[in-house]
């Protein structure tokens, strides 16, 4: 997809669902930008917005409308994981499980069963959070996952190496697919609800959809580079 500088927040999301699936998810990644550049991508029918920050995204889904499903995106800390709970519809970044007891304990408080996805660790850039796919089975393996009730794993999210060498990215979300169908088989064979793979950002989605991915984080291709 490329980005005419003329064309709208509104009309990028029409471009975008031209040219991917109609089964594939769009999460648009609203970080830094304004309620009323939501609330256009909104008007266009986008109802996945992604942020990465506790603070915007309560202030964000405090004044929106209350049928955007937010998905915290971004690397979370277990102290700040109350804020978030009574707002967010996804958590993708679910990488301990220290963090996955803190959901399951805030969202017993809110009377809720919170969705999440595991983040896997699959690049090669030592900056990128996530479990390594031993940690991953160790976890799904332990007694103190099957105590945890009011959170539900639907899937798993993982980041490509930031880098132009189509090989690697591509080696790197066909080896989390991998991981992915294990973990279905091995540990969530009959719920169906274990369905979701969030890989792929606004500079390698179409590679992520090539090798498996079921939702994708885009934020540039639909409000432009920042400052849009």
């Amino acid at each position: 997809m490329i980005l005419a500088a003329d064309m709208s927040i509104s009309e990028n999301i029409i471009q975008l669902k031209k040219e991917i699936p109609d089964n594939i998810k769009i999460v648009a990644i609203s970080k830094t930008k304004s309620p009323s550049q939501i609330l256009e991508a909104y008007n266009s029918g986008q109802r996945l917005f992604g942020e990465n920050r506790v603070q915007e995204l309560t202030e964000k889904a405090e004044i929106l409308p209350k049928d955007i499903q937010w998905h915290m995106v971004g690397h979370l800390q277990t102290n700040k994981v109350k804020y978030i709970i009574p707002f967010v519809s996804l958590i993708h970044s679910i990488d301990s499980m220290k963090l996955l007891m803190a959901v399951n304990n805030e969202s017993l408080k809110n009377n809720k069963i919170q969705d999440c996805l595991f983040q896997v660790y699959i690049a090669t850039e030592e900056t990128k959070f996530g479990l390594s796919e031993t940690e991953l089975r160790e976890l799904l393996s332990s007694q103190e996952f099957l105590h945890l009730h009011n959170v539900r794993m639907i899937g798993l999210m993982g980041m490509a190496t930031f880098t132009d060498q189509e090989t690697i990215i591509r080696n790197e979300f066909r080896n989390l697919f991998r991981i992915f169908k294990e973990t279905k088989n091995d540990f969530f064979f009959q719920q169906d609800y274990f369905c979701e793979l969030s890989m792929g950002m606004s500079g390698d989605y179409r590679i992520a959809i090539q090798e498996g991915s079921t939702m994708i984080r885009v934020g540039t291709i639909i409000f432009g580079e920042r400052g849009f």
